[in-house]
């Protein structure tokens, strides 16, 4: 894949490209992809057509160079501007196999096409607007989506629902640095004094709320989309390996009574409650003289570090002493107390105390209290029963604040990281204009915060960037 979109663009240029667009292997039906100007000449020289209907399934056999049959299928002709790559665009529906779509598609490629490489029917849309960066996106996130909730938010931002909103607020912000030029460049205007009469300033504060609207939308977007790593931690037999089979709903991980039975992480993807979450279980932390569990718990401590959620699971009925709590326990297992943000403290074998609903049963009043005024939870569990399974997904939804509506539209990181320094730029204009009435200021911010806006949609774009975006892709796409 090319490095940046100064590579793609040097690819393209008038080349024609082709490649396999559905899966490989055993199927009923595959289909090869061509794009460019040369893409109708060479179906035409294929099948030995003299040409193809715009629009119309045409039934042909797809010949060798020395008039042998490769296969038959049908070719739809699409031709410029009305196609997804805004170029002619050739579809070859063959049967599905391996042998054969190898076959016909090195006769394309004896005909004048090149391999496509990845992403590159999707930036050629993109370079050729008829799509823009969102919606190219929100292709790749369709494909990889792991939800039905993922997969119709991605549909949505495909549709353009989410470019709207951008667009909404970037004619907003054009608007608004016009209204400041114009009070920069006629500041004698008679009877009229613009950064003070209150227009700009109201106009500016609809503006930051909508963005933080947009903004609260996508968090919710892009974690429907990436969902949360969440790790198990905890000592040996603590119930670590339950509780994944419990999240998952299936046996995926080996439990047996002996401690260091996990000794490597075990990952698992589940979707709960619509939030999808990546699961890691660990080997149980503990000092050891086996170089193989000393080697797991290694990668656990890597895998620790690396969580979005970490949860603390331990054993209610041995792994909490008399005068100890669970944040003590933290501490030892970890070297340090993880912040509240990511630290989710699990109970298990809740089913053995007399009362499973009372956290005082196993800390302690006046323990549990003082860790609940830290900002910690706890979660009471019962891996052998099932029991608080259900709470522990709500209050992990609750954590990471998921909550998506049902109008949610797919989002990724960069989008927040691009809307949060919009609304950083918008606070700072705010802030010149109400406190300082530094007029040229306030124009400086607001074409930081639209160039920051941009980005979201590719108007401003680095080449490294939609290198990257669509390097992600898989090829014929």
């Amino acid at each position: 894949m090319p490095n940046d979109s100064s590579e793609l663009n040097e690819l393209s240029g008038l080349t024609t490209i082709a490649a396999i667009a559905t899966p490989l292997g055993r199927g009923g039906v595959g289909i090869i992809r061509l794009s460019g100007a040369k893409a109708h000449a060479i179906a035409c020289q294929l099948t030995e057509k003299s040409a193809f209907t715009p629009r119309l399934a045409s039934f042909c056999r797809f010949y060798q160079a020395d008039g042998t049959v490769i296969d038959e299928g049908l070719v739809l002709y699409f031709k410029t501007p009305h196609s997804f790559t805004g170029e002619d665009v050739i579809e070859l529906q063959g049967h599905g196999g391996l042998i054969l779509q190898n076959q016909l598609l090195a006769r394309v490629f004896e005909l004048g096409a090149r391999q496509a490489s990845a992403g590159e029917f999707s930036y050629r849309a993109f370079d050729n607007d008829k799509l823009d960066l969102v919606q190219a996106e929100a292709i790749a996130d369709a494909i990889d989506a792991t939800s039905a909730a993922a997969a119709s938010s991605a549909i949505r931002s495909l549709s353009g629902e989410f470019s709207q909103k951008i667009n909404h607020l970037l004619e907003q912000l054009i608007h608004l640095r016009l209204h400041v030029e114009a009070a920069i460049d006629f500041p004698d205007e008679e009877d009229v004094d613009f950064l003070s009469d209150g227009v700009i300033q109201s106009k500016l504060e609809q503006t930051q709320a909508q963005i933080q609207q947009v903004l609260a939308t996508a968090k919710q977007g892009q974690l429907l989309r990436d969902g949360i790593h969440v790790v198990l931690a905890g000592r040996p037999n603590a119930g670590k390996s339950s509780l994944l089979n419990r999240l998952a709903g299936q046996e995926r991980a080996i439990v047996t009574e002996v401690a260091g039975t996990t000794r490597d992480t075990l990952h698992e993807t589940v979707v709960l409650n619509g939030l999808t979450l990546h699961l890691t279980d660990t080997a149980g932390l503990r000092d050891t003289e086996d170089m193989v569990e000393r080697i797991g718990i290694e990668r656990a401590r890597t895998a620790i570090k690396q969580a979005d959620i970490l949860l603390m699971v331990y054993d209610v009925t041995r792994d909490i002493e008399d005068n100890g709590t669970p944040l003590q326990l933290a501490e030892q297992l970890f070297g340090e107390l993880p912040d509240t943000k990511r630290l989710l403290i699990i109970a298990n074998k809740s089913d053995l105390l007399n009362d499973t609903t009372s956290l005082s049963t196993m800390s302690g009043d006046s323990k549990m209290t003082a860790m609940q005024q830290a900002g910690y939870e706890q979660v009471n569990v019962s891996c052998e029963t099932g029991t608080g399974i259900e709470t522990l997904v709500e209050v992990l939804c609750a954590k990471v604040g998921f909550h998506p509506p049902e109008n949610s539209l797919i989002a990724r990181t960069r989008h927040l990281d691009a809307l949060r320094r919009t609304a950083n730029y918008l606070a700072e204009a705010h802030d010149q204009l109400t406190v300082f009435q530094a007029g040229e200021l306030v124009a400086e911010s607001l074409r930081q915060a639209q160039l920051s806006l941009s980005e979201i949609t590719g108007a401003f774009s680095a080449d490294d960037l939609l290198g990257k975006i669509f390097g992600s892709f898989c090829i014929g796409k």
